[in-house]
């Protein structure tokens, strides 16, 4: 088959299509023809490389996926070849006690297609059965895999582990990005007011045409906590959905007394100060999670499915320019998900 390889780490130019073997399924797995692939921050993080990180290489990127079920592993029957699927990256062992108790995505041996094993920028992947949904036939590939990330993720923070309840007030934290778009609906979903902090009209107007009602343009209004607290009548808001990190300090100062902080990532940095202070004196907590359950995924993806929620589509490139893909999210320049095509 043919992939996109990583053999070193470095800037988007060590990306490299390649022949590479084509992995068969084993025991309880199937094999899928991927069509599109959705690009995350996680994949600029892997190819960069962190202090400690160990892949085999060539490594292949990717978390999500989308595609049609090419071969099955011994022992499957739940999905014939031909079935059209998206691919949930969260991998689980299925018997740990976390697993047993229904919280998989703590999996002990957890792992995550395109960080930890091999991904989706590539003809063909190799996933346990448990691992894919099937889609609608008039459901597009791309649409699909550029939503089981990012509203998994969302979903899981926002409702399971934030107990987001109607008639709450939500702060997101960013307006353009993939988990961002999907918390904005996923808040309006849950019958919250939506407040969002973004940079540019071009974003802010995305957030708003997602159901945010209250706009703040980072680049004009450089202390944004201090235009929260006024816009919420200097109470503050019950939830901020923060997943830069370096903007900790001005998200627990938007917040109410006994306020909650969520977090599923650092894109600003791994490591920032803030004042603790605010965390005693006003009663607030961080959450924090990663990814989503199995029933996570198929919950909220049978909404994404039923239109109830809407996959944020940027650009899809063909994956011969994925270098170009890569430099785009980096910039920052998308409105919602990069895709790629897998065209042979």
């Amino acid at each position: 088959m043919r992939a996109i390889l990583l053999s070193e780490h470095g800037g988007p130019e060590v990306l490299a299509r390649a022949d590479h073997p084509t992995p068969e399924p084993g025991p309880g797995q199937v094999q899928i023809r991927l069509h599109a692939a959705g690009l995350n921050h996680l994949d600029i993080w892997v190819r960069a490389g962190w202090p400690g990180i160990r892949l085999a290489y060539p490594h292949i990127l990717g978390a999500d996926g989308a595609g049609i079920i090419s071969a099955l592993g011994p022992g499957v029957e739940s999905h014939p070849i031909g079935t059209r699927v998206v691919i949930n990256a969260n991998l689980s062992d299925g018997t740990c006690d976390y697993c047993l108790a229904g919280l998989d995505n703590q999996c002990r041996n957890w792992n995550l297609l395109g960080e930890t094993v091999p991904g989706t920028y590539a003809e063909y992947i190799v996933v346990p059965a448990t691992n894919v949904l099937p889609i609608p036939n008039e459901f597009d590939f791309h649409a699909a895999a550029a939503s089981s990330l990012v509203f998994q993720t969302a979903w899981h923070s926002l409702i399971v582990r934030g107990a987001l309840r109607a008639s709450e007030t939500v702060l997101v934290v960013g307006a353009s990005g993939g988990v961002n778009t999907a918390s904005i609906q996923i808040a309006r979903y849950a019958g919250a007011e939506v407040f969002v902090v973004g940079s540019g009209a071009a974003k802010l107007a995305l957030a708003e045409s997602l159901g945010a009602t209250r706009l703040i343009d980072r680049s004009q209004t450089e202390d944004w906590s201090s235009a929260v607290y006024s816009l919420t009548g200097k109470r503050g808001v019950d939830m901020v959905v923060d997943n830069v990190g370096t903007t900790f300090p001005q998200s627990l100062r938007a917040l109410r007394k006994g306020g909650r902080l969520l977090t599923v990532g650092n894109t600003g940095a791994p490591r920032f100060e803030f004042d603790n202070r605010y965390m005693f004196a006003k009663h607030l907590s961080i959450i924090g999670s990663t990814m989503g359950t199995h029933q996570d995924f198929r919950t909220v993806m049978n909404l994404v499915f039923e239109e109830k929620l809407l996959p944020v589509l940027d650009r899809t490139y063909s994956w011969k320019d994925v270098a170009e893909a890569h430099r785009r999210l980096e910039a920052g320049e998308q409105l919602g998900k990069i895709t790629l095509e897998i065209d042979g």
